[in-house]
């Protein structure tokens, strides 16, 4: 198949679906990208692609064509200019491009307008657009307070706009299925469930380092307000001073909106069992895993947030890490189901830090550990994904 690929984020980005592309163009398929200038996350253009460089590149058999971005910087105001630019500057850019593609695959997180490009292409060539959906849209627009009014109305219309134009919409998350179905008006069949898949390189990450005699758990990604960082504070707090134990270490890795805020919090509360060990690149992460004993995700509580299942969990399942959670929806389902770990109600930090005291047991952990694991190798190892992706979009195309 000759597919195209349209998104706003790609390498050298930290960004899953590099992965999926270039096995894709590893099993013979002829693979082109329509992305961004790279920014993210930091919102400052990458070395080497200033002022027009390095627009056109091949990597690992994926052809990859950059059209303007404006950078994120920082503050809403810049987000909403690098958001348009792209959906703007990339369907602009079609006329670049061949007219010859069997398939268009629109990989869709934040914001929804990114995938303008390809229902233009779809408008312009007739070619079916496969639609493969990391965030819902309005609904992610609730982690910045916008669950209502005219910002969230524009943006309900305009979701409805796009998603109904694909031929074929993927989830990550099984419970996002309901929404599409009651919110955006999807029917149930056109709508299939494609899990996420991690890296390679967390399936042979080491083995735990013990660096300390602590245990240490460790919470890894994007720090916003949707991930909740704040309930992993207040637990230790608790587990800190009021169960007075001083063997428990929490790191934090990674950079985010709400970073600074945290490490202002953590100053307030007089706490010296957390580190901020900043964001780390894609390919040392790895080694950070080996150093935790265990591994955190938490979500704030909101009733479409909890619908979404964020790749840590995968990434923290093929390390073969035993997983502490504060959430609900999707994320203790996946929990329960494996074994992997213990899930307790979202934003509840005494429940968390309770959960944390009460099995620190190794063999528990080594147990828990193992069964994510081997949930990971039959659900959602790279394999098993990318063959699901390779039928529905040879469906869609008649191959």
């Amino acid at each position: 198949m000759k597919i195209l690929v349209v998104c706003q984020h790609y390498w050298p980005e930290p960004y899953p679906l590099t992965n999926t592309c270039e096995e894709l163009a590893r099993r013979g398929h002829t693979v082109h990208v329509l992305t961004d200038v790279p920014n993210y996350p930091l919102g400052v253009t990458y070395e080497g692609y200033e002022k027009g460089k390095n627009r056109i590149q091949e990597r690992n058999g994926v052809k990859i064509f950059r059209s303007f971005t404006v950078p994120r910087k920082k503050g809403p105001v810049f987000r909403v200019m690098n958001y348009y630019s792209y959906s703007l500057s990339s369907e602009q850019y079609l006329k670049n491009l061949d007219n010859d593609y069997d398939v268009v695959f629109a990989n869709q997180s934040s914001p929804i307008m990114m995938v303008r490009a390809a229902m233009k292409y779809r408008k312009l060539h007739g070619t079916k657009v496969l639609l493969y959906c990391m965030d819902l849209w309005p609904a992610s627009l609730s982690a910045g307070g916008i669950s209502s009014g005219a910002v969230y109305q524009h943006y309900l219309k305009v979701s409805q706009h796009y998603y109904k134009q694909a031929d074929r919409i993927l989830v990550t998350s099984e419970m996002f299925k309901q929404y599409f179905n009651d919110v955006i008006g999807i029917p149930a069949e056109k709508i299939g469930w494609l899990p996420q898949f991690a890296d390679d390189s967390f399936e042979d990450s080491p083995v735990t380092e013990n660096r300390d005699g602590k245990f240490h758990l460790m919470f890894a990604g994007n720090i916003g307000t949707a991930q909740s960082v704040d309930t992993i504070l207040k637990a230790a707090e608790i587990i800190e001073k009021e169960y007075s134990c001083n063997d428990v270490q929490f790191d934090i890795v990674g950079d985010g909106s709400e970073l600074e805020h945290l490490k202002q919090l953590k100053r307030e509360m007089g706490i010296h069992n957390v580190e901020f060990l900043g964001r780390k690149p894609k390919e040392e992460m790895p080694k950070y895993y080996a150093m935790a004993d265990a591994m955190m995700v938490t979500l704030v509580n909101d009733e479409f947030i909890s619908l979404t299942l964020p790749a840590k969990v995968q990434s923290y399942m093929a390390a073969g890490k035993p997983v502490f959670a504060a959430a609900t929806g999707e994320i203790p389902k996946v929990i329960e189901n494996s074994g992997c770990g213990i899930c307790v109600p979202p934003e509840d930090f005494r429940a968390l830090a309770k959960a944390i005291m009460d099995n620190r047991n190794r063999e528990y952990l080594k147990e828990a550990g193992r069964k994510g694991r081997e949930y990971y190798d039959a659900n959602f190892n790279k394999k098993i994904v990318v063959d699901r992706l390779e039928e529905e979009l040879s469906r869609l195309t008649g191959k």
